[in-house]
């Protein structure tokens, strides 16, 4: 069973522009981490207690951001769900 959503994914050419944009609306950046197996950077964004924003910049043009904004352009890449037991699904 869905508990909660855990992170919305967005996928931005420009990791610090970005981070501006969403401080302007009042969150706070928690961190920013280089996750070299994706070939992206992603910023940490709490909103509330439980759920936190992850802006996500390709470090590479062959990275899976880059292909994404390629297509689809810049925007909700993806929507994670917090659940009891996906295994048992």
């Amino acid at each position: 069973m869905i508990k909660k959503v855990s992170h919305i994914g967005i996928a931005v050419n420009n990791l610090e522009e970005s981070i501006k944009f969403y401080e302007k609306l009042g969150l706070e950046l928690e961190a920013i981490e280089v996750v070299e197996s994706q070939k992206v950077r992603v910023a940490f964004l709490p909103v509330g207690k439980e759920v936190r924003i992850e802006l996500l910049e390709a470090t590479s043009e062959d990275s899976p951001i880059a292909k994404f904004i390629e297509k689809k352009g810049q925007g909700v890449h993806h929507i994670a769900f917090a659940t009891d037991n996906l295994q048992d699904r």
